[in-house]
């Protein structure tokens, strides 16, 4: 009989309605992002599992096909992983990504937002997304996301939540 790890979150999910984290973290470039250079636009902050996988490949794919979509939107969509910012820099490179793609390699952020999973001895960010308003408030929380279809589902949370 196989014998299942049990994954677990870490830490309890930032709740909606909360005041967003505020965070700095070195993109695939190596420049230094803050959440909080955004204030005024809405952000998508995504977080994925691992770099160079099929379905976190597809999830950035289709962030990065919508990127004029987003700029309509006064929206930015930022990945966050675990990987390093080399990890982030090659996966990049070959995918043809331009958007920005955070490095959380001390699991610091990852854990603050509740997205750092425990599979055994690994640890990496769940496939969660959080919007973000322009003022830095969490308005929508995402935690069982399809990497196909997720980009088109937060473009149509965007429009609702724009519209309100």
């Amino acid at each position: 009989m196989r014998a299942w790890v049990q994954r677990k979150l870490e830490q309890p999910i930032v709740e909606l309605g909360a005041k967003a984290p505020d965070f700095t973290l070195p993109s695939q470039d190596g420049s230094k992002i803050s959440l909080s250079q955004f204030k005024g636009k809405w952000v998508v902050l995504y977080f994925y599992p691992k770099d160079m996988t099929s379905g976190c490949t597809i999830e950035a794919h289709n962030f990065q096909r919508d990127q004029q979509q987003y700029q309509d939107k006064n929206a930015v969509a930022l990945g966050v992983s675990v990987d390093s910012v080399d990890s982030h820099k090659q996966f990049c490179t070959k995918e043809g990504l331009n958007f920005k793609l955070l490095s959380d390699s001390d699991h610091r952020v990852t854990e603050e937002y509740g997205s750092l999973t425990n599979l055994g001895v690994v640890k990496f960010a769940a496939r969660h997304t959080f919007i973000i308003d322009p003022q830095g408030k969490i308005v929508k929380v995402y935690t069982d996301v399809s990497p196909n279809q997720h980009s088109q589902e937060v473009l149509a949370e965007l429009t609702e939540l724009q519209a309100k």
